[in-house]
């Protein structure tokens, strides 16, 4: 009589921030997908899983940038998953610094002390940065470089730069890193993230933030290109790399499509009045140029986001870990609004 085979082992998975719009959209994957028998998530602020339907996940309340609470959180994690990220609010830039790029070494870190097999980090398609030689359809060839005035975006590429060097220390300990665009869907707005610089400006300038208007109300429109995913999308890539669906290493994902402010400007029931893109651009490059005064508003910064598409190629996701977008660009701005 032959053996009976060995059941696979679930994965325990350990995610810090999970209650973001990144974590609503793994967390209902984990807890329907078989292959998860547990998950640790890790929040500064108190949540109950229950809530959200949760059962495999038990709470554990910690901070990013306390490596040994994190180790402590992450005993028997077979997969830490890094969501933790400040973009917004009234932090100060020492603060934001230390949560962004110093707890993300500290996580990554107390993922290898803790004997973890894999470390999936949610990076963005701003760590290649607004370059003039940026090609359209980058791809993970492509290097990731530091803005010139964005913060978010040079933190990006810093800490890419920095877990790749953490990753040649730790050979035991695989890397991931999953670059979306700007993430759409049901949880963007009710989970505190919302749509970054320009794009928000004109939702709020409008005065309902990105819903749509009852009436139709004309506006001036620049002619640039935009992607979009949607948070399901992005919760079944990261869903991938947890089970280890493809080889570790740099994932460009996004929905399918590229869309232009002037498609997004409809969607909302505005009237565009478009104008050439290049304009806005070469303001944009001029901007983001000069040194900003103390006193600048975060959004000026936005500016240089304006001044080069950052339009990326998805092949090699669909290709290596089988990931297949459900929403096109169009579709997860629609679910959005």
């Amino acid at each position: 009589m032959p053996p009976a085979k060995k059941k696979p082992r679930k994965l325990t998975v350990a995610v810090t921030g999970p209650t973001g719009t990144f974590g609503f959209g793994l967390m209902p994957l984990l807890q329907a997908d078989d292959r998860i028998g547990r998950i640790v998530g890790i929040a500064r602020r108190p949540f109950d899983p229950n809530e959200h339907g949760w059962t495999k996940m038990e709470y554990r309340q910690g901070d990013v940038r306390d490596e040994a609470a994190l180790e402590e959180a992450f005993a028997d994690a077979d997969v830490v998953v890094h969501l933790a990220f400040l973009i917004t609010g009234g932090a100060s830039r020492e603060t934001i610094r230390a949560i962004n790029v110093e707890g993300t070494l500290n996580t990554f870190r107390a993922a290898a002390a803790a004997g973890a097999e894999r470390f999936v980090y949610a990076s963005s398609v701003a760590a290649y940065g607004f370059h003039a030689d940026n090609p359209v359809g980058m791809t993970e060839d492509w290097p990731a470089r530091p803005a010139d005035q964005l913060f978010y975006a040079q933190e990006k590429a810093e800490i890419e730069e920095l877990l790749h060097a953490e990753a040649s220390q730790h050979p035991e300990l695989e890397l991931y890193l999953l670059r979306p665009p700007i993430v759409l869907g049901p949880h963007t707005i009710g989970a505190k993230q919302v749509l970054p610089g320009p794009l928000d400006e004109l939702g709020k300038v409008l005065g309902r933030g990105f819903m749509r208007l009852p009436v139709p109300v004309p506006a001036a429109v620049p002619d640039l290109p935009l992607q979009f995913i949607h948070e399901e999308d992005v919760g079944q890539a990261f869903l991938l790399c947890i089970v280890a669906a493809g080889a570790p290493g740099i994932y460009n994902i996004t929905g399918d499509g590229v869309l232009s402010a002037t498609d997004v400007a409809r969607e909302l029931n505005v009237i565009p009045i478009p104008f050439p893109g290049g304009p806005v651009q070469a303001a944009a490059r001029a901007v983001s140029s000069l040194p900003l005064p103390s006193f600048a508003p975060p959004v000026t910064e936005w500016a240089e986001a304006l001044s080069h598409p950052a339009i990326m190629d998805a092949s090699k996701a669909k290709a290596e870990l089988g990931w297949n977008p459900r929403y096109t660009s169009i579709e997860a701005l629609r679910d959005t609004i």
